[in-house]
């Protein structure tokens, strides 16, 4: 099995009332972007008690090119647009056994 890594962010509303306006962002403007930059796979906007996506990467280099020439432009819009009312988690997992 070839090693697959998932950049994982999760985000947890402080602000109940920006959900609405959360989802709107991520689905019509940040996932189109961040996938954009070339570096993914694949990705996934999901919902339970919190928000996570789950961005497929092929590599650790396709990742550090992410977080290097990327992520500080994704990061900076996406705080343009909730500078307060959330908390932005992010993880890197590995894939270990897939079926």
């Amino acid at each position: 099995m070839i090693a697959r890594l998932s950049y994982e962010v999760t985000i947890h509303l402080d602000d109940p009332s920006l959900a609405d306006a959360l989802e709107r962002y991520m689905i019509d403007t940040h996932l189109a972007d961040v996938f954009a930059s070339g570096c993914f796979v694949d990705a996934q906007f999901e919902r339970a008690d919190d928000y996570r996506t789950r961005y497929t990467v092929a590599s650790q280099a396709d990742l550090d090119r992410y977080v290097s020439d990327h992520a500080p432009r994704m990061r900076a819009d996406f705080i343009a647009h909730f500078p307060t009312g959330l908390t932005v988690t992010r993880a890197v997992w590995s894939t270990l056994q897939r079926v």
